[in-house]
C-alpha cells in the first residue's frame, strides 16, 4: 500500500474522542499491537517518546516515525488549547541556530506482524548512518522518516545531511566555539533491503559568474508503488528572493562564512518561512537495479518568462498503474486572477509521457489535495471552504475515468454535509478509506479528532473507536461478566505500589491494505515521570522512575501518541460499554500542546538546541 507525505504533514495537533456514534454494518476491528497496557518503545528507542504508523503493505509489513518530544497532557487534548495552525508550544518552541549543534529528534522504524523481534513490535531502521536514541554515546544528527513501503518492501522516505562543523573565529569574544551546518535541509530516499538511494534532485548548486554555491536543494520521497515508481517533489530552481539571499551572502556586506550565512538563511525563520525558497515540482522516479531515474511532472500553468512567483507542486500519491496524485498551482479556468493550489493528478500519455490534471474546484474553495489514488482510479483528497463561517477541511472522493463529474463529498455523521474538517490519507482497491474527522461541534475552540472508516460501495462513515472491541479500548471483562476499565499496577522509584485506568483512543488512520488492516496513532494514558532541572527522569533507589503523583498520592497521567495496528475481526463484537467513572482529576495540566508538526512544504526539521 502507498503512504503520503502528508501522513505525516498531516501529523497536525491530533485531539481525543469526543463524539459518539454507533457501528452497524461496518468491519469490528481489534487493535493487535497493544498488548502490553504499560506500552514501553523498543529498547532501541529508550529515550523517545512518541510513535506514528504511516504505512502498511500486503504483507503487513509498516513504517513510522519516532519522535522525542515531551508527552501530552489530558488539558492540552481534552482542553481544547492545542495550537491548531502548528501544535507548538511556545515554551515547546525549537530554535534553530548556526551556533548550535544538531540534535536529531526523528528515527524511521519498521515493524511487521511476524516482525524478528516480535510482533508488530517498532525496530529501529538506520538511514544515512543514524543511530538509535538509545544510543547515548553518539550525538545525532540526521532526521529521517518513513512514509510507504511497497510489498516488495523497499521503503521511501526523506532524510536530512549530518552536521558539519566549522571553527568559529569570527570575534575574539564569541561564546560559541564553532558554527553549524550540513549539506542539505532534507532529501528523499528510498531503501531496498540495506541498499539507500538518495534521490537527489535536479537544483542543487547556485551558480553565479564564476562562483558556485552548495545550496543541497530538497526532495521528498511520499510514496511508492509495487512497480518501485516513486512519487514525491524535488526542487527545480532557486525562488527569486532566495537568490537575493544568497547573493547577500556572496557580496561583501556579508561577514559570516559563505556554508554558514546560507545555512542561516536556510532555516525557518520565526514566522516558519525559509529565506531561500525553490521552485519545487511534483517527480517521480523509477528505481531499478537500485538506480533511481527521475522525471519532472508538469506543473498546473505555465508561467511567463518575466514571472518571479514562486510555484509548488507535489506528487503523494500513486496506483500501480502509474498515475499519481497531489497538488499543484493553477489558474483556475485559466484565469490569471485565479491562482491557486489544488489537487491535481498526472497520467501518460499514449507516448508515454506524463501530463497534468486538474481536479475542478468551485470559486468558493481556497484549495485542494490529492492524497491517494487506487487502481480503479478512485482519488481521495480534501478541499478547504468556509462552512457556517469557519474554514474548514472537507474529505472529497473524484473519480478520474469520468472527470468531467464532480467529485463527491461523502455525509459523515450527519444526514447533510458537516461542518467537521476531515482529510482521507489512504484508499485501497476495495473502497475502503481511512483518514481522521473532527469530533465534537464547538466552533470556538480547536476540536478533538478521531479515525474514521469510510466504505464507498456503501457510503457507511464510522468512528474507527465505535468499530473496536472493548479489549481494545482499554476494557476488562470482570469475573460478572461486565466491562470496566483495565488498572495497570506499576511500582515506582520509591517502591510504592500504583494504578491507573487504562485509557486507548484511535486520533488517526493513515493507511490500509487489501485485507483492511489499518494502521495509525492512537493515545493512550501513560503515568508521567518526575523530571529534574535539566529534563531527565529521576530514578529512584530501585532502578525504577519516579513519577508525578496528585495530592491524593494517586499517580498524574498523560496522552502518549503510539502507533496503532487495527485488524478486522470476526470473533467479538463492537464495544457498546458507555464508561462515565473515569477520573480526570489527576491528569496533567500544562496549559499548552507539547506536539510539533509542521510538516508542510517545506517540511520543517525538528532540531533540540544544546544548551
Amino acid at each position: 500500500m502507498k503512504s503520503k507525505l502528508d501522513k505525516a504533514l498531516s501529523l497536525v495537533a491530533l485531539g481525543v474522542l469526543g463524539v459518539l456514534n454507533s457501528a452497524h454494518a461496518a468491519p469490528v476491528y481489534e487493535i493487535v499491537n497493544l498488548d502490553d497496557y504499560d506500552l514501553p518503545l523498543s529498547d532501541s528507542f529508550q529515550g523517545a517518546r512518541n510513535g506514528y504508523a504511516l504505512g502498511v503493505n500486503a504483507n503487513d509489513e509498516l513504517v513510522g516515525i519516532i519522535k522525542g518530544k515531551k508527552k501530552l497532557s489530558t488539558s492540552d487534548v481534552e482542553g481544547g488549547v492545542i495550537d491548531v495552525e502548528d501544535g507548538i508550544a511556545k515554551e515547546e518552541t525549537i530554535t534553530y541556530s548556526i551556533t548550535s549543534a544538531i540534535i536529531a529528534n526523528n528515527f524511521a522504524f519498521i515493524a511487521a506482524q511476524n516482525g524478528a523481534y516480535g510482533a508488530w513490535k517498532p525496530t529501529f531502521d538506520s538511514i544515512n548512518g543514524t543511530t538509535p536514541p538509545s544510543d547515548t554515546s553518539i550525538v545525532n544528527s540526521v532526521d529521517t522518516f518513513y512514509y510507504g513501503i511497497n510489498d516488495a518492501g523497499v521503503k521511501v522516505g526523506s532524510m536530512t545531511a549530518p552536521e558539519k562543523k566549522t571553527e568559529n573565529t569570527a570575534t575574539a569574544d564569541v561564546a560559541d566555539d564553532y558554527w553549524y551546518y550540513r549539506d542539505y535541509e532534507f532529501r528523499g530516499v528510498a531503501k531496498s533491503g540495506n541498499t539507500e538511494i538518495p534521490l537527489v534532485p535536479p537544483f542543487t548548486q547556485y551558480v553565479k559568474d564564476d562562483k558556485t554555491v552548495e545550496l543541497g536543494g530538497w526532495s521528498a520521497a511520499t510514496a511508492i508503488n509495487n512497480n518501485n515508481l516513486v512519487a514525491g517533489y524535488a526542487s527545480i530552481d532557486i525562488s527569486k528572493y532566495g537568490s537575493d539571499r544568497v547573493n547577500y551572502c556572496l557580496g561583501t556586506d556579508n561577514t559570516l562564512p559563505l556554508d554558514i550565512c546560507v545555512q542561516r538563511e536556510q532555516y525557518p525563520n520565526s514566522t516558519g518561512t525559509r529565506n531561500i525558497q525553490y521552485q519545487t515540482r511534483a517527480y517521480a522516479w523509477q528505481i531499478e537495479n537500485d538506480v533511481a531515474t527521475g522525471t519532472e511532472l508538469p506543473l498546473g500553468l505555465t508561467p511567463k518568462a518575466d514571472n518571479t512567483l514562486t510555484f509548488t507542486a507535489q506528487a503523494l500519491g500513486l496506483n500501480d498503474n502509474g498515475v499519481v496524485v497531489g497538488r499543484s498551482h493553477v489558474y483556475r479556468n485559466n484565469d490569471t486572477d485565479k491562482l491557486r493550489q489544488d489537487a491535481a493528478y498526472w497520467s501518460k500519455d499514449t507516448e508515454g509521457n506524463y501530463q497534468y490534471h486538474w481536479v475542478p474546484m468551485g470559486d468558493s474553495i481556497s484549495s485542494s489535495i490529492a492524497y491517494d489514488i487506487n487502481d480503479s482510479g478512485i482519488l481521495v483528497g480534501s478541499y478547504r471552504s468556509f462552512i457556517q463561517g469557519y474554514l474548514r477541511d472537507k474529505f472529497f472522493v473524484f473519480d478520474t475515468n469520468t472527470p468531467d463529474v464532480a467529485y463527491v463529498t461523502p455525509n459523515d455523521f450527519g444526514s447533510t454535509t458537516t461542518d467537521l474538517s476531515s482529510k482521507p490519507k489512504d484508499i485501497n482497491n476495495k473502497g475502503q478509506v481511512v483518514g481522521y474527522i473532527e469530533t465534537t461541534y464547538d466552533k470556538e475552540k480547536p476540536r478533538p479528532k478521531a479515525g474514521f472508516l469510510y466504505e464507498k460501495s456503501t457510503g457507511e462513515f464510522s468512528n474507527l473507536n465505535n468499530l473496536l472491541t472493548c479489549d481494545s479500548k482499554g476494557y476488562e471483562k470482570g469475573a460478572d461478566g461486565n466491562w470496566s476499565r483495565h488498572k495497570v499496577e506499576f511500582t515506582d522509584g520509591t517502591g510504592k505500589l500504583l494504578t491507573y485506568n487504562s485509557d486507548i483512543l484511535v486520533v488517526e488512520a493513515t493507511s490500509i491494505n487489501e485485507d483492511g488492516t489499518i494502521v495509525g496513532t492512537a493515545f493512550i494514558r501513560k503515568p508521567s515521570f518526575q523530571l529534574d532541572s535539566k529534563g531527565n527522569i529521576i530514578v529512584g533507589e530501585n532502578g525504577m522512575p519516579l513519577f508525578e503523583l496528585s495530592g491524593n498520592g494517586d499517580p498524574v497521567t498523560a496522552y502518549v501518541p503510539r502507533m496503532v495496528v487495527l485488524k478486522p475481526t470476526t470473533n467479538s463484537e463492537a464495544c457498546t460499554v458507555v464508561d462515565d467513572n473515569t477520573d480526570n482529576s489527576n491528569y496533567e495540566r500544562q496549559g499548552a500542546a507539547t506536539l510539533a508538526w509542521l510538516f508542510a512544504l517545506p517540511l520543517v526539521w525538528f532540531r533540540r538546541r544544546i544548551r
